[in-house]
């Protein structure tokens, strides 16, 4: 689980995206030696239609110090491959200190850990061996540091987690359940998008230039990501703690209901310390500001993605507005209830709280 982080940092970008070139794809050939130089690195990864995992592998690759000025070999060449420096989601075999990353062999079955028990492929193996130097750099960071740890988790599980599943054909749901519509943005499925058609010239040179885009796709992608996590999810935990520790201190000892001064994205930060031990499961109603300035009560959800509520807002109250919501309840200013239950509004603090207290006794 996601480990609590006290001080958050603000990061630049110690490594900006004009760093990752769209260098030359070399292609097979016997002077493969003579193109690497002594200060050249060399990735290999296979030829012909590329997939997510490692187009991003290689970017992320390239946001190592050693691999950051690199070649890339696409091929499945086993002596060129055996000439490179790394090699991913080729050849067989899964070994970091000879630096191969594959995870296409029989009896392979590496998974993240933490918690996490998805299949890696080869981009979940390069984030697993690689991804908190590559954080730490991005964020100035020592790679101890334990803001590096947290993302790095995080990271995993909202970004790499559903690449490697999707890779390894591991379906999110049971396969007798029927999607009601079919996703084809996710951003596996525009990486696929990227390979020519089965129509259109797909010589080495058209697929090595379109890969290319495909890694500064994925790239892009996932350092937008890390800077959203780092930038606007973290600094929210510490906020988190200190509205916990407040609310139990000053308003309610048994720790239901949570006040939070401004609003901020508290779910997965409540959930992570519930789970780790930190805090325990108690929190029923969170009263905080809305971009308005005024305020709502929300009922806790049974889990972070469910619309199902701990307790939500009592049954009378649901679907009433203003006056008559008002009325009902015996506060004045209310705005409204929501009809399921999970969420309300108050013109004021004072009001919200009153009815979160008076939610917690019915």
């Amino acid at each position: 689980m996601l480990r609590h982080a006290k001080v958050l940092f603000l990061p630049h970008r110690a490594r900006p995206l004009s760093v990752f070139p769209i260098r030359k794809i070399m292609t097979d050939s016997p002077q493969l030696k003579k193109q690497k130089t002594e200060n050249t690195k060399i990735i290999g990864t296979h030829n012909g239609t590329f997939h997510c995992d490692e187009a991003l592998a290689v970017f992320l690759l390239r946001q190592t110090d050693t691999y950051a000025n690199s070649e890339l070999k696409r091929t499945r060449n086993e002596d060129i491959l055996n000439g490179c420096d790394i090699v991913v989601d080729v050849g067989a075999i899964y070994d970091a200190s000879k630096q191969r990353f594959d995870h296409h062999q029989r009896g392979f079955a590496e998974v993240f850990g933490h918690g996490f028990n998805t299949k890696l492929s080869s981009a979940g193996l390069i984030y697993k061996h690689f991804g908190k130097e590559i954080i730490a750099t991005r964020l100035q960071l020592d790679e101890s540091n334990e803001k590096v740890h947290t993302l790095w988790l995080k990271m995993y599980q909202e970004f790499i987690e559903s690449l490697d599943a999707i890779d390894n054909g591991i379906p999110q749901y049971p396969s007798d359940i029927k999607p009601a519509y079919k996703s084809n943005t996710g951003l596996s499925s525009r990486v696929g998008a990227l390979n020519p058609a089965w129509n259109q010239p797909s010589d080495a040179a058209i697929l090595d230039e379109r890969f290319a885009k495909a890694s500064l796709l994925t790239g892009e992608e996932f350092l937008s990501k890390l800077d959203f996590y780092a930038n606007a999810w973290l600094p929210a935990r510490d906020l988190v703690v200190e509205a916990l520790q407040k609310s139990k201190a000053s308003l309610d000892p048994s720790g239901k209901l949570v006040l939070l001064e401004q609003y901020l994205p508290w779910k997965s930060h409540l959930f992570d310390l519930e789970a780790e031990g930190v805090i325990e499961r108690t929190a029923t109603y969170v009263v905080y500001s809305d971009e308005s300035g005024k305020w709502r009560v929300q009922a806790v959800p049974v889990s972070e993605d469910s619309f199902d509520s701990r307790k939500a807002l009592p049954a009378p109250w649901r679907g009433l507005r203003d006056e008559e919501l008002s009325k009902a309840t015996g506060v004045p200013g209310c705005i409204f209830i929501h009809a399921s239950g999970f969420i309300g509004g108050h013109a004021t603090k004072e009001g919200a709280l009153k009815l979160a207290q008076m939610a917690l006794e019915m």
